[in-house]
């Protein structure tokens, strides 16, 4: 009588899935501390790191896994499959963000006006040596955005600016933004800047935002900046941020519902 190989199951497969499971919980657990305030940025990074060797690690593990059901037939096939997929989806923000950095010019600073650009003197003055600073753009950065984001442009209503500037905060609001200051127009002032504090959608990396409201008699004109307090490159958050914002801005002005 012949005799029944019991077949082994795949320590790799197992460690897979464990892997995988605790850099899912990882990343949503540190991603909502750091939204809610409950971890500083710079430790953030430092689980962000964590969370991607983890992930490529349980990828590595499933893959073993995988090779031993092959080749041996090893138990362990669901384990693997596991461990793949939740590792892929924990590690695909990962690869968008290396897809975008590869694609997009490194830039962190966006204005629809790159010549003056609003100004940011309380964010300017908070930056500390790790965040990067707020400077005029250069000549280079100035033309690869104008290359790169033809759409982050300047708006011109022909209203009252109180009505532009009410229609800015409510949008500020809506998003969950801090206004910074007073955000009035005095008694023969012919513009005001609104300093804003954004935050990124899940992460709630915070993001300095300058809205210039300038009074032209006949009309108001509006210029809007995003510079993100982190990193070497925004990943094209900022222009799309500009972009979305004076959309909804254009619907608000004209009276009209503003996107979801």
């Amino acid at each position: 009588m012949a005799a029944v190989v019991e077949r082994r199951i795949s320590r790799a497969a197992r460690w897979s899935r464990r892997l995988a499971s605790f850099a899912a919980v990882l990343f949503v657990m540190s991603g909502l501390g750091h939204r809610f305030g409950l971890i500083d940025t710079i430790s953030f990074f430092w689980l962000l790191g964590i969370v991607g060797t983890i992930a490529i690690a349980a990828l590595a593990c499933a893959a073993w896994g995988f090779y031993r059901l092959w080749t041996r037939g090893d138990r362990g096939g669901r384990d693997s499959a596991a461990g793949a997929l939740i590792a892929l989806a924990v590690a695909a923000p990962f690869l968008l963000s290396a897809w975008k950095g590869v694609t997009l010019p490194s830039l962190t600073d966006i204005s629809t006006d790159v010549v003056g650009p609003p100004q940011l003197p309380l964010a300017a003055a908070e930056r500390t040596g790790a965040m990067n600073t707020i400077a005029p753009p250069t000549p280079e950065d100035a033309e690869l955005q104008l290359e790169t984001y033809p759409g982050v442009i300047g708006r011109r209503y022909e209203v009252a600016p109180d009505l532009v500037i009410q229609a800015i905060l409510k949008l500020a609001k809506d998003r969950g933004w801090t206004v910074r200051g007073d955000p009035q127009l005095a008694e023969g002032q012919s513009e005001l800047t609104l300093e804003i504090v954004a935050y990124t959608f899940f992460l709630g990396f915070p993001v300095d935002v300058a809205v210039r409201v300038t009074d032209e008699d006949a009309a108001v004109y509006v210029d809007m900046r995003s510079v993100s307090r982190w990193g070497r490159h925004d990943l094209g958050d900022n222009a799309k941020r500009i972009e979305r914002f004076l959309a909804d801005l254009d619907a608000a002005v004209k009276g009209e519902p503003v996107a979801e």
